[in-house]
């Protein structure tokens, strides 16, 4: 590989300076490229890439694109809840009453809010299909799903559907709108908020623009032991091997882990070959692993979310169907594929931090290092685009160092504006003056990142 640039290009405010210091010192530490986007209170703060888009060292650039994986069902999520906004569907809704063949094999009680937090049982793609190519054929996919009955009772259990849950929310979409979720997507996020990087199931001319994913070998090894392992059989000693392992690891720490139901719902055969660079997979729609994504489409529309669900005058959800998407669902008391509490709203599951859980803050985050999240707390949200695989299934110390760096520029950023509005304030106030909610008392100064090492940020 070329030589990577060390240097960030992009726009800066100065309170968020911690942001770009965990975000260059990622890029320095990793292949590949990265890009980052926040937004405090309706407004860019954050606006950074930096590294390269491919094996060849082509420089990442400003509308560079990159497969992000599960944090697209953050944006799958988010376009169910415009359409429960707009009347379609609701979320105590039986599947079933939108699409009548989805009845079959036992599933006739299932509903959409089962489907959203992940209790529905549908999480084991191995068992549904012969071949991980299969994803790119939605018709295929639905059928598949039709015709298999849960793995547990609904309800009963919450299991991650890693690869099932986009098919599952998108089938749901078309059946209530009539329309394919590509086209979805365009029509109901992105264009009203004047994106410029949001799709799942990529245009033609969207395709140059998509970072070529770069996987580690160390990554690439340990991820396809494990693929390796169940493909064996669930009986072979590497299987056994590496559940144990886990398991005996987690065990320490208190936690339940199934290594084949991981397996189960993440490894329909013939991953390993499976390419979610090429562009046939970025034409497809697989709404719960495909998404190509700038992080500044991204971070805007969890902005939105962030501020009650509208920005630049664009309401995207109402705040009431946004206060039930975010309520907190009961915990079902066994967990599969994902063993840790994801503290599951409806779609979208907890924002983590090294010093613990967001309070109020949801969003998704993805396989190799990607997330988007929204604090409405702190109308803030953030976003991280990665091309280098690194990280496990259940997300990646990237964007949890991110997202701590974010909220820590956030703080600084308050207490800056506190200050000035101390400074600031006139001797005697007007009597009819009353105490409003924290404002700028000027414009925000951002900072310039030029292209040339020395102008870094």
């Amino acid at each position: 590989m070329s030589a990577k640039p060390s240097n960030l290009d992009g726009t800066l405010h100065p309170d968020f300076q911690p942001v770009a210091d965990v975000l260059r010192e990622q890029i320095r530490r990793n292949p590949g490229g990265a890009a980052v986007c926040v937004y405090h209170r309706g407004e860019c703060v954050v606006d950074l890439w930096g590294g390269v888009r491919d094996e060849t060292g082509h420089p990442w650039l400003r509308d560079t694109m990159s497969p992000s994986f599960s944090t697209t069902k953050g944006v799958a999520s988010t376009l169910l809840h415009r359409m429960v906004d707009q009347g379609l569907l609701d979320y105590d809704d039986r599947v079933a009453e939108h699409w009548p063949e989805f009845a079959q094999a036992g599933k006739d009680r299932i509903t959409v809010r089962q489907v959203l937090s992940h209790q529905s049982g549908l999480y084991h793609i191995r068992q549904m299909i012969d071949s991980a190519d299969r994803m790119l054929d939605w018709d295929h996919m639905i059928a598949a799903i039709e015709r298999t009955p849960p793995i547990h009772a609904p309800g009963e259990r919450t299991g991650y559907h890693g690869l099932t849950y986009g098919f599952l929310v998108g089938e749901i979409l078309r059946r209530v709108t009539g329309r394919p979720f590509p086209q979805l997507v365009q029509e109901e996020i992105a264009l009203p908020l004047g994106l410029d990087g949001l799709y799942v199931g990529a245009t033609e001319d969207a395709i140059p623009r998509a970072a070529r994913l770069i996987w580690p070998p160390e990554t690439w090894y340990s991820t396809m032991s494990l693929v390796q392992a169940v493909e064996t059989g669930p009986g072979s000693s590497m299987l056994s091997g590496v559940g144990s392992m886990l398991h005996r690891a987690l065990r320490v720490a208190g936690v339940q882990f199934d290594a084949e139901s991981l397996l189960d719902a993440l490894a329909p055969r013939g991953i390993k070959q499976f390419d979610f660079s090429a562009s046939e997979t970025l034409r497809a729609a697989i709404p719960a692993a495909n998404g190509l994504f700038t992080a500044r489409s991204l971070a805007k529309m969890y902005a939105a979310l962030a501020a009650g669900g509208e920005i630049d005058g664009v309401r995207l959800i109402s705040r009431e169907t946004l206060r039930r998407a975010t309520e907190l669902q009961e915990p079902t008391k066994h967990r599969h594929v994902i063993p840790f509490d994801m503290r599951w709203r409806l779609g979208w599951h907890g924002v983590f931090t090294l010093r613990g859980v967001v309070h109020g803050a949801y969003g998704h985050f993805g396989f190799g290092g990607s997330g988007a999240w929204a604090d409405p707390g702190r109308e803030l949200s953030a976003a991280l685009i990665v091309n280098s695989g690194m990280g496990t299934p259940f997300g990646d110390l990237r964007i949890v160092r991110i997202t701590s760096a974010v909220l820590e520029s956030a703080a600084a950023r308050r207490r800056s504006l506190a200050r000035i509005a101390v400074a600031t304030k006139p001797a005697l106030p007007a009597p009819s003056a009353e105490p409003s909610r924290e404002q700028d008392a000027g414009p925000d100064v951002e900072a310039r990142v030029g292209g040339l090492a020395e102008g870094a940020v």
